[in-house]
């Protein structure tokens, strides 16, 4: 599969490679013709002229009217309408009904009703040359616990638990020349500003953070900022400063009180005098944001690119395809069941079927938990697809609204060319040769992007069609944000199983230990008792070796308090244990009292 699709995507360049070759050398050919027209023309027009010197021209009659148009021809009949997508005909029921018994598949029958997984049921007329006639989901049941199915998913159960598991004032650099009145040598000279007063302190606060002159502005300007003195958003502030021809007009009939005018007024005045002041400044903004523009498209494009190739050649992602395929329909009966394929937007509804027996349990847990057991290469999914999260945050529309802003963007930057090149070359004025080199530089790296997007555009349209998806409204975040979100998912869910299994193995470990120190606990009450029984003395106790005493009894708290005795009738046993364990036995007390009375006779 990896050597074909690489077959293709060298195949597919060759084409464009070969259909772009044939463009130019048609442009080549277009423009020789017309070369030796013009070569034609020129030299008949002089052989014209030199015998209009020797020969009286005689003027021929005017040329008969030409004959009317023919009516145009009727329109033919209105094609027949297509059906359902398939070809230009219909089809008829028994065509349809053999279909529907081909594709039917032998699905098990479940023990009991089950819940239904709520998916889009594709229609048979629209899987043939996608990804689903590769599909096969009815040799998977073999391998499926289907009695685990019935049990978790069962439509008639209740929800239950299993047993299981539990701004201030800024100044502002030479705005002082905003002011209506400034005192120049004793006198006073009133400012003129014949611009809005809002679009007026604007304008000024953008000189003060140029901080160059009118004319120092004027000859970056013509030069095309060659020292790089306006930044890029400066450059784009400027352009909101255009002048109007309504503020040209008040301008020029100030041309004579120049000195007069505010800083705002005079700026504007300096800038109308620039030919195609405004066009030249959007190129220049253009030059300066074309590789930015072009570092912010390249990954976008790539992302999608990648990503299309990714999930078209995928082999986890076919098979998890297949296994959800298969729980779907042995779940659905009735129509949603018999699926030959669904939708993708299904699979961000897959963990919303759930469990009717362990309310924590959905099918999603329930298909982590299976790839687990008997198909631990689908866990891996995401190494398959790594791209996917990144053209997931892509849009498509935004992606081609980019690349059209760059096609236009080039296109007034030839026009200007060419209009420049027409008109006298003022001095100081760089526009020419500067955008001419740029406009040479960019057009082949634009057209080596426009060659990327495409191949992208047709990758992501083919993988469209693969899923049975239509390219022209489906969104490149939306069908790639299907799958992030779904792996995303399956992730949660795998560490959700791995986590209840950590907690019931903890929960199997500490019942275990119980278990152990309360058969310990009986084997030494039932010895105890035994003993007592038969007159023998209790093996251990608080004459004898006072620490293993305290250490049974430290022993036989905490297995009360577990055991819950503490709190009953068994308190009192505990209690008559205790006694038993400190005080000695009844055999060894008799026989002391025994032989201190008999010393009492003696010694009488």
């Amino acid at each position: 599969d990896l050597k074909a699709q690489e077959r293709e995507d060298l195949e597919a360049s060759l084409a464009r490679t070969r259909e772009k070759l044939e463009t130019e050398v048609l442009c080549h050919n277009e423009t020789k013709q017309r070369l030796s027209a013009m070569e034609t023309r020129s030299s008949s027009s002089v052989s014209s002229a030199t015998d209009v010197k020797l020969v009286t021209p005689v003027i021929p009659p005017p040329p008969p009217p030409a004959a009317p148009p023919p009516p145009a021809a009727p329109p033919g009949p209105p094609p027949p309408p297509k059906m359902n997508g398939i070809g230009g005909g219909g089809m008829s029921s028994q065509q349809t009904e053999q279909i529907r018994q081909m594709v039917r598949k032998c699905v098990p029958q479940p023990s009991n009703p089950l819940k239904s997984f709520n998916w889009s049921k594709l229609p048979e007329c629209k899987v043939q040359g996608t990804i689903w006639t590769d599909l096969d989901d009815s040799k998977l049941y073999k391998q499926l616990d289907l009695a685990e199915v019935d049990r978790l998913f069962s439509a008639y159960q209740k929800n239950g638990i299993m047993q299981n598991g539990d701004e201030g004032t800024k100044s502002v650099e030479g705005s002082v020349e905003d002011l209506r009145y400034l005192g120049t040598m004793g006198r006073r000279l009133k400012i003129i500003s014949v611009i809005d007063s809002r679009r007026a302190q604007n304008c000024t606060i953008l000189l003060s953070k140029l901080k160059l002159s009118n004319d120092e502005i004027t000859k970056a300007i013509m030069s095309m900022d060659a020292r790089d003195q306006f930044p890029v958003d400066m450059v784009e502030q400027m352009l909101k400063f255009t002048p109007s021809p309504e503020e040209r007009a008040l301008l020029d009939e100030h041309a004579e009180d120049i000195d007069h005018l505010a800083r705002a007024d005079r700026f504007l005045f300096e800038l109308s005098k620039i030919t195609h002041y405004e066009q030249r400044l959007r190129t220049l903004h253009y030059k300066k944001k074309f590789s930015i523009w072009l570092a912010e498209i390249r990954p976008k494009v790539q992302a999608i690119l990648e990503a299309s190739k990714e999930v078209q050649r995928s082999k986890r992602l076919r098979k998890m395809l297949e296994l959800i395929l298969a729980f779907g329909n042995y779940m659905n009966r009735g129509q949603r069941g018999n699926a030959v394929g669904f939708k993708l937007s299904s699979l961000t509804r897959i963990a919303d079927t759930k469990s009717s027996c362990n309310k924590n349990m959905t099918l999603l847990h329930f298909l982590a938990d299976t790839c687990e057991r008997k198909f631990r290469d689908c866990l891996f999914l995401e190494v398959d697809l790594p791209h996917v999260k990144d053209a997931a945050k892509v849009n498509m529309k935004e992606l081609e609204k980019d690349m059209g802003q760059l096609r236009s963007g080039m296109k007034e930057v030839g026009r200007e060319v060419e209009f420049y090149r027409g008109q006298e070359i003022q001095q100081g004025d760089r526009y020419l040769p500067v955008m001419k080199e740029f406009l040479t530089m960019a057009s082949v790296r634009l057209a080596e992007m426009e060659d990327l997007f495409t191949d992208m555009k047709s990758r992501f349209d083919r993988v469209c069609r693969l899923f049975c998806e239509d390219p022209a409204t489906t969104q490149s975040d939306e069908f790639f944000g299907i799958f992030d979100h779904f792996i995303t998912c399956f992730q949660e869910a795998k560490m959700d199983n791995e986590n209840v299994r950590k907690k019931k193995e903890e929960e199997e470990k500490i019942a275990k230990q119980h278990q152990e120190m309360r058969m310990r606990t009986l084997e030494r009450k039932k010895s105890n008792a035994n003993r007592m029984a038969n007159g023998q003395p209790i093996q251990q106790t608080g004459i004898h070796n006072g620490k293993g005493d305290e250490q049974t009894e430290f022993d036989d708290l905490i297995s009360a308090l577990r055991t819950g005795d503490v709190f009953g009738e068994n308190m009192d046993k505990f209690k008559r244990n205790r006694k038993l364990r400190t005080s000695p036995p009844r055999v060894e007390r008799m026989e002391s009292f025994l032989r201190e009375r008999s010393k009492e006779r003696i010694l009488n």
